[in-house]
């Protein structure tokens, strides 16, 4: 028998999508800013985003297009972090494209929140 996955309401898939979105920038940020590095300690925020990483994973079992989307985004931050982590500021290129794929991060936080204001007030 197959089983149903899980429906969940567009407010919570929003939600959730627009906090992983936060905790990928703050991992981004982290790798430009020791403030970030002091306000977000790693082992929390690695925590936080491998747990809303899953949860967000699980909510987009129904559509795996845009799943595996998300997976890849999430490769990809991860994949940056490390390339400026490793080469700290030496890697300029690296740190140009961390700071791109950050300004994306922030439209689609930003759009996702508008979105999800706009669901609340309906």
């Amino acid at each position: 028998m197959n089983a149903q996955p899980a429906v969940h309401s567009h407010i919570d898939v929003t939600d959730t999508l627009a906090r992983l979105y936060l905790f990928l920038a703050q991992s981004m940020d982290r790798c430009v800013s020791e403030a970030a590095r002091i306000n977000y300690p790693d082992a929390e925020l690695q925590s936080q985003l491998a747990s809303t990483k899953a949860t967000v994973l699980d909510m987009l079992a129904v559509n795996q297009v845009v799943k595996a989307k998300v997976e890849q985004e999430c490769d990809r931050v991860r994949s940056l972090t490390m390339a400026c982590i490793e080469d700290g500021a030496a890697n300029g290129a690296a740190l140009d494209e961390l700071k791109a794929e950050r300004a994306v991060l922030k439209h689609k936080t930003m759009a996702l929140s508008d979105l999800l204001a706009v669901f609340r007030a309906v």
